[in-house]
C-alpha cells in the first residue's frame, strides 16, 4: 500500500451541493451570485467546479449579508482586495462600512426600545381602563 501525499488545500474544489450543504443556501443563491459575477467558478460542460477562492467569496457575501450589507456593497469590498489599494484600502474601506453599519442598527435598537416602552405605556393604561370598566 502506497502512502497518497494529500493535495494542498488551494486544489481542492467544491461542487454546487457541496457548497449549497455548506453555507445552508439553496443552488439558486449561489446561481445568483455567480449571475451577478460575485463568484466565477470554472465550468466543466454544465457541471460548476468551485474552487478555494470561490467559496472563500460565498463566505465572504454571505457573512456581509448576514450583517446587513446590500451586494452592491459587498461585491465593492470583495473586489477591493484585487485591486488598489489591495487589501488594506478593502480593510479601510471596511471599516467605515461597519462604523455606518453600526450606527444604523444602534438607531434601531433605541427605536425599538422606544416602541417597546410605548407599547408598554399603552397596554398599562388598556389593562387600567379594562379593570375600571369591569369593576363598575
Amino acid at each position: 500500500m502506497t502512502t497518497r501525499t494529500p493535495a494542498p488545500a488551494t486544489s481542492r474544489t467544491w461542487s454546487i451541493a457541496e457548497l449549497a450543504d455548506e453555507f445552508e443556501v439553496t443552488h439558486r443563491t449561489i446561481r445568483h451570485y455567480e449571475e451577478l459575477g460575485l463568484i466565477e467558478p470554472e465550468r466543466r460542460g454544465t457541471v460548476r467546479v468551485f474552487h478555494a477562492r470561490d467559496r472563500i467569496r460565498l463566505s465572504l457575501i454571505l457573512r456581509g449579508k448576514r450583517i446587513g450589507f446590500p451586494l452592491t456593497e459587498i461585491r465593492k469590498i470583495i473586489d477591493m482586495y484585487d485591486e488598489q489599494p489591495g487589501e488594506a484600502g478593502q480593510l479601510a474601506y471596511l471599516l467605515a462600512q461597519i462604523a455606518d453599519r453600526r450606527a444604523d442598527l444602534e438607531r434601531r435598537r433605541q427605536d425599538i426600545e422606544d416602541s417597546l416602552r410605548e407599547l408598554a405605556t399603552l397596554e398599562r393604561r388598556c389593562r387600567a381602563d379594562l379593570r375600571d370598566l369591569t369593576h363598575t
